[in-house]
């Protein structure tokens, strides 16, 4: 007579079901944290569906209708022109002011000096409207794209400035004067200490900076343009197209969205470090 012995499943490591079961559950955070995030923008999408051509006026178009105006846009190519055109704009002025801004920033927090030149002219500068700007800066460029560069520079220099200077000015003087009495010199105090202790604030002052960029090109390119968002929306003012009107708006508030998640990324790599209060 022969025996038959079943065969033996092979154990299964307790350690190797620990990790399966922390990343099953990592997996599930994060898709419950990206469902909370998106929640408050798919409300917003769900009432104005709701309230298209009714309680939020008769003139008001649906989402639908405007992604179809959209997609018209996308088909004739006219919709990447504009796009292209508003982007670049905003891309160098942004890069400009946003330089200035840091570089002032920076001085007037590391040498009384520079606060006591620069300090009193920015602020006398930071109280004057956008609008104000616009027939004194047509006089001096024009009306081409040197004028809405221009604008858009002036923009994000004074949020960038003030944040710079607290974010320097907020650092703790007892971490400068542990650096000092172990011998850093100058620029390893400004590199090592001063500066990573005030980029939170920093961070701060460039989520601002580049969403004052985008409502600036708003006005500057509401002005006379050939090509951009801002023509795009004066066209379709004068045809009546609300549906395209609604998608510049749309477009506006995406891109505004975009480049505050790129610096929310920026804070999760570069602020690791931070132990504060993220809420409950």
């Amino acid at each position: 007579m022969t025996l038959q012995l079943a065969p033996v499943a092979p154990a299964v490591s307790p350690a190797l079901v620990e990790v399966d079961t922390k990343e099953s559950g990592t997996r599930l955070r994060r898709v419950i944290g990206s469902a909370r995030k998106a929640s408050g923008l798919v409300l917003v999408l769900v009432l104005w569906q709701l309230g298209a051509r009714g309680w939020l006026g008769p003139t008001t178009p649906a989402p639908s209708e405007v992604i179809e105006a959209g997609w018209e846009l996308i088909r004739t190519g006219e919709l990447w022109r504009h796009l292209a055109a508003s982007s670049q704009r905003v891309a160098i002025g942004l890069s400009i002011g946003i330089s200035i801004g840091l570089v002032l920033g920076a001085a007037a927090g590391l040498f009384r000096a520079a606060e006591d030149l620069v300090n009193g002219p920015l602020q006398a500068l930071r109280m004057l409207p956008t609008l104000a700007l616009v027939p004194v800066f047509i006089i001096w460029f024009g009306i081409g794209d040197p004028f809405k560069i221009a604008l858009i520079i002036v923009a994000p220099v004074f949020p960038i400035y003030l944040n710079v200077l607290a974010g320097i000015r907020g650092v703790d003087r007892r971490l400068v004067e542990a650096a000092e009495s172990l011998g850093l010199n100058r620029f390893e105090l400004t590199t090592k200490i001063i500066l990573p202790g005030a980029l939170p604030q920093i961070l701060v002052g460039l989520r601002q900076a580049l969403g004052i960029g985008w409502l600036t090109l708003v006005v500057a390119e509401m002005q006379t343009t050939p090509v951009g968002l801002g023509f795009l929306m004066n066209d379709a003012k004068e045809f009546l197209r609300t549906d395209q009107i609604f998608l510049v708006l749309v477009i506006y508030a995406v891109l505004g969205l975009l480049t505050d998640t790129f610096v929310r990324l920026l804070e999760r790599r570069f602020l690791a470090w931070r132990t504060g209060f993220e809420g409950q």
